[in-house]
């Protein structure tokens, strides 16, 4: 992993509705850091800090470092709550890592190769059915994305999660659930409506021939 990501944190000891709301106006974020056979721990964060982190997509499937004055601990998001209406972040829940024990995490797909795909140079259109995929893995070995390589991808092709190339030490959670859970990642396909607009304007051709054919009689 390129990226490092440090958060510094405070704990707090006043919870519940007042206590947050008092905090987010004064710019900081309750959250709670909780796992690894520790106790929970509330945390305030600072709100501009942690919008400037969001804006980073590695963010949200990296391991943090929360630094707590003194201490500090590695933990990834599993939980985030925004203001339905407002750029604002309500709450945070943060689960501690252990480097020996084994995470699941939502990761993001990277498709490339788009501009060279024969199915999109023969005027297809590209379909993400999938944006990302839960894997799981030590933390050491947790990818910041997953490149999908469409290439070589015909008209009308398809690539599947069997078809993704994988970290060493790193699996497919729905991949792993057997038969029948090899869900499509990408496909190329016909432009809806393109067959049509095709056959309507061959129709439109042949109509005004017989046009002009009639006047000309």
């Amino acid at each position: 992993m390129a990226i490092n990501f440090e958060m510094n944190a405070e704990l707090r000891d006043d919870t519940g509705k007042g206590a947050s709301r008092r905090l987010r106006r004064d710019g900081k974020v309750p959250a709670i850091l909780y796992g690894a056979g520790e106790e929970p721990k509330a945390l305030t964060l600072s709100h501009i800090e942690l919008l400037r982190n969001l804006e980073h997509e590695a963010f949200y499937s990296h391991i943090l470092t929360i630094k707590m004055g003194g201490e500090q601990a590695k933990a990834v998001i599993r939980d985030m709550q925004r203001h339905p209406s407002k750029p604002f972040i309500l709450h945070l829940d943060l689960m501690r890592v252990s480097e020996s024990e084994s995470i699941r995490m939502h990761v993001p797909i990277h498709c490339i190769g788009e501009d060279k795909a024969p199915g999109v140079k023969a005027g297809g259109m590209v379909t993400h059915d999938l944006i990302e995929v839960v894997v799981d893995c030590l933390p050491k070995d947790l990818p910041e994305y997953i490149d999908v390589d469409i290439s070589d991808l015909e008209l009308g092709g398809s690539l599947h999660l069997s078809d993704l190339v994988m970290p060493e030490g790193v699996t497919l959670v729905e991949l792993a659930r057997g038969e029948g859970h090899d869900l499509t990642v990408v496909s190329i396909h016909v432009r809806r409506g393109g067959a049509e607009e095709e056959e309507a304007e061959a129709e439109g051709e042949e109509a005004g021939e017989s046009g002009e054919g009639g006047e000309g009689a």
